[in-house]
C-alpha cells in the first residue's frame, strides 16, 4: 500500500478503518486459540485487498477464548477514533459451525430504522462484518464457529465527538469502512455521513428534509422557526452535493435554512461554500445592490466590509433591505436549476438570517414554513 496520500500540496500519512482494526484483532484472537501462543502482529488484507500487518496490543488467550487489540491508527486525518483501542473477544463453538459477530462495550447500537444495520444490531456496518466473517472463516475452516464481540473502550465518550447521535445510535461509536483505509483529511467519509442520515429519513417514509449548512442554521431552524430536530440534516459546505444526493435519493421536498455568510455564494451559484474553495459574498451583495439602484457610496462601503453582519448594518442604514429578498430568491433559482433535468422534480425553499439582525428573508412565508414544517 501507499502509505501517503498528497492533499492539497502536501504529504500526509493515511490510516485504517476501525473495521480493519476489528477484523486484525479478531485474527490474532483465533490465531491465538488455534496456535495457544502470544501473537504480537497479524497480516490481514483490507476491504480493498491490500495486506496490511498491525501490532497486537493486550493479547491473553485461553482453551477456547481469546482476546487482542489493536490501535485505531487514523493517520493524517481528523480522526475523532484515533488511539482508540479496538478489542476483539473470540470464543470458540466447536458444536457449531455459525459466526455470530456482536457489540459489546463502546461500540454503538442502532436504535432507528434505515441504516444498513437493523435496529438493535450493533453497529458494525456490513463491509466490516464481511471482513471480520471472512477473515475467521479462513482460519477456523468450515467445521468450527465462533462468538466474536467487538469492543471500545472510551468508545461512548467518543461517539459525541461522531454523527452517531445524529443517527439514532447511542452507547457507543460505529465500526465502520468500505475500503479499509483512511485517506487524510479527505471530505468523502463526512459525505458518506449525511448520505447515511438522508437515507436513514427517506427510508422511515421522509420525502422532505430540512438542510443546513452547520451549527447556526440548525440552531435556528430548531429554536426559531420551530422545527423538529429530526428532519434537520447538516450539510456542512457541501451545497451542491448534498442537494444532488436529496435528489438522488428520491426526496422532492427541501427547506435550506442558513446564515447569510454561507447562503449569499449559493446566490452566485456557488454551491461548495468554505472559504477554501470561493469567496464572492460581497460581490454577489454588491452587484444585487447595484441592480436595485444603491449609490455608489453604498457600494464601496460593503466592499470594504469582512463579514455579511457587517455589510447587513450599511443596507439597514440605507434602507436597502429589500435586497434579502432577491438574494433568497435567488438562492432557490439557483438550487432547483442545478437540480434541473433529472427525476424527481425538487422543490427547494429558502430561509436566511444574520448573527445580530436575526431572520432576513425567505421564499416561503414564515406562516407558510411554520404549517408546512413543523
Amino acid at each position: 500500500m501507499d502509505d501517503y496520500a498528497y492533499v492539497n500540496g502536501k504529504k500526509l500519512r493515511k490510516g485504517f478503518t476501525t473495521g480493519t482494526c476489528a477484523t486484525a484483532a479478531t485474527a490474532a484472537a483465533i490465531s491465538m486459540i488455534l496456535n495457544q501462543d502470544i501473537e504480537e502482529k497479524v497480516t490481514v488484507s483490507t476491504a480493498n485487498g491490500v495486506e496490511v500487518t498491525m501490532d497486537i496490543k493486550d493479547p491473553s488467550f485461553g482453551e477456547l477464548t481469546a482476546s487482542a487489540a489493536v490501535e485505531k491508527d487514523g493517520g493524517d486525518d481528523a480522526d475523532a477514533t484515533h488511539g482508540l483501542l479496538i478489542y476483539s473477544t473470540v470464543t470458540l463453538l466447536p458444536d457449531s459451525n455459525d459466526i455470530e459477530i456482536d457489540g459489546g462495550e463502546g461500540v454503538g447500537r442502532v436504535t432507528q430504522k434505515g441504516l444498513k444495520c437493523d435496529v438493535g444490531m450493533a453497529a458494525i456496518n456490513p463491509t466490516p462484518r464481511a471482513m471480520i466473517e471472512k477473515t475467521a472463516r479462513q482460519l477456523l475452516g468450515t467445521n468450527c464457529g465462533a462468538k466474536i464481540i467487538i469492543s471500545v473502550p472510551g468508545g461512548e465518550e467518543t461517539a459525541k465527538l461522531t454523527y452517531n447521535s445524529r443517527l439514532g445510535i447511542v452507547g457507543g461509536i460505529s465500526i465502520l469502512g468500505t475500503t479499509g483505509i483512511v485517506n487524510p483529511m479527505s471530505e468523502e467519509s463526512w459525505k458518506a455521513s449525511i448520505t447515511i442520515e438522508l437515507t436513514m429519513l427517506y427510508n422511515q417514509g421522509y420525502r422532505s428534509v430540512v438542510l443546513a449548512p452547520g451549527n447556526y442554521g440548525e440552531d435556528f431552524a430548531t429554536n426559531v422557526l420551530g422545527i423538529p430536530p429530526h428532519r434537520i440534516v447538516n450539510m456542512s459546505n457541501f451545497v451542491g452535493h448534498v442537494l444532488k444526493e436529496v435528489q438522488r435519493i428520491g426526496f422532492t421536498r427541501v427547506l435550506m435554512v442558513g446564515h447569510m455568510g454561507k447562503f449569499v455564494k449559493v446566490a452566485g451559484g456557488i454551491f461548495s461554500t468554505h472559504s477554501k474553495d470561493s469567496d464572492a459574498r460581497m460581490e454577489i451583495i454588491m452587484a444585487n445592490l447595484a441592480l436595485l439602484g444603491a449609490p455608489v457610496e453604498l457600494l464601496e462601503k460593503v466592499d470594504q466590509c469582512i463579514t455579511t453582519d457587517a455589510a447587513g448594518t450599511l443596507i439597514e442604514e440605507y434602507h436597502y433591505e429589500e435586497v434579502y429578498q432577491v438574494l433568497v430568491d435567488k438562492m432557490k433559482f439557483r438550487s432547483e436549476r442545478l437540480l434541473r433535468n433529472r427525476k424527481p422534480e425538487v422543490s427547494i425553499d429558502v430561509v436566511t438570517f444574520g448573527t445580530e439582525a436575526g431572520y432576513l428573508a425567505s421564499t416561503q412565508t414564515l406562516e407558510e414554513i411554520a404549517e408546512e414544517w413543523t
